[in-house]
């Protein structure tokens, strides 16, 4: 008996020390950071927008970077914001609404500022752009047919068959297609419309039409920044913009303009005093913050130019973060979700060292 319980000892003795060396799953965080350099993509400094806020009470700078969407998404309206930023056109003006879990909005508190000359008139049809207007922006020369479901699901298959197309459409592909690790349907899960989607490291949603082709639209998620607005049919120019600093306000989906999402410097924003009038508007001057410069990227001198890189969406680490932001298997959680939220899975962005 005492042999075997010795034996016995010595078994346990053996199992212990190995799983207590087993690894615990990777949090969203640590798969982010894991990723390597290859699954980055850098963002053009002709697509960021930076706001330098007046210094806060410490005299801190403040500065806000903004990325603006791609083609064809809202080009009209951001045609209009790099005009006005090429005018600076927002100095001196400030922030003057912000209002809790909702937005945080800027532009001229006057309304009396003249605009720049030049400035476009967008439709609301602007709001939407349908699947081939995608394909033509990035010449990714894929025949989605009929453009019904059953059509672009081929066609992203066909596409995923020639390797020397495979990774620019994996980057920018409309419609998810199985990965190691990803979980499969998050992306059907919507309560706000039919299919969600991340393009080229943006939040889209989408409906088919009654002629059976798709119309796709960005999501109002926290960070992103749309374009102030008077009652339909106005649909502002992009002088007045605001940022989700709350619960996603997807209602607001296809009724405003969404033009980029801050990918630096938010708490600059969400962190200020909330505004007392209606709407969270600030009732005095003295209550808003100033904004010293809007400049294009670009328009930086070249030393200065921020540089930021997002995780590519065609990368098997983003499709095991995707999976980890569905089911939490990091050891604070007991319970996965199994799912989530196209807004609960943000895009991670890293900035660069100069």
């Amino acid at each position: 008996m005492k042999h075997r319980l010795l034996a016995a000892a010595a078994a346990v003795a053996l199992i212990l020390p190995a799983a207590a060396q087993e690894a615990p799953p990777p949090s969203p965080g640590e798969i982010v950071a894991a990723a390597p350099a290859s699954d980055w993509v850098g963002i053009a400094p002709e697509d960021l927008l930076v706001m330098d806020l007046a210094p806060d009470a410490a005299g801190k700078a403040r500065r806000v970077v903004i990325q603006l969407m791609p083609a064809p998404f809202s080009q009209g309206w951001i045609g209009n914001i790099r005009k006005l930023a090429a005018a600076h056109w927002w100095d001196g003006t400030s922030v003057n609404r912000v209002q809790d879990n909702y937005v945080v909005q800027w532009g001229d508190a006057t309304e009396q500022k003249v605009l720049p000359e030049g400035l476009a008139t967008v439709p609301e049809s602007e709001y939407t752009v349908t699947g081939e207007a995608i394909s033509d922006a990035n010449a990714t020369h894929i025949d989605y047919g009929d453009g019904s479901a059953a059509s672009i699901i081929a066609a992203v298959e066909d596409s995923f068959a020639a390797s020397e197309a495979r990774a620019r459409y994996a980057e920018m592909s409309i419609i998810s297609t199985r990965r190691p690790h990803a979980q499969d349907g998050w992306h059907e899960r919507d309560s706000y419309a039919p299919w969600v989607e991340i393009y080229g490291g943006w939040p889209l949603a989408a409906e088919e039409e009654p002629d059976g082709g798709y119309r796709f639209w960005p999501a109002h998620c926290y960070a992103m920044v749309g374009v102030g607005r008077n009652l339909s049919p106005d649909t502002g120019s992009g002088a007045e913009l605001y940022t989700v600093i709350g619960h996603a306000p997807r209602h607001l989906d296809r009724n405003i303009a969404l033009v980029g999402r801050v990918i630096s410097g938010i708490e600059h924003l969400s962190s200020l005093p909330r505004g007392t009038a209606a709407l969270g508007f600030y009732e005095t001057a003295a209550e808003r913050t100033a904004i010293v410069s809007v400049r294009l990227g670009s328009d930086l001198p070249a030393d200065a130019r921020p540089r930021f890189e997002y995780l590519s969406k065609g990368s098997e680490s983003f499709g095991r973060y995707v999976d980890a932001r569905a089911n939490r298997r990091d050891p604070f959680f007991n319970i996965p979700a199994g799912g989530a939220d196209i807004c609960n899975v943000p895009v991670p962005v890293r900035a660069v060292a100069q």
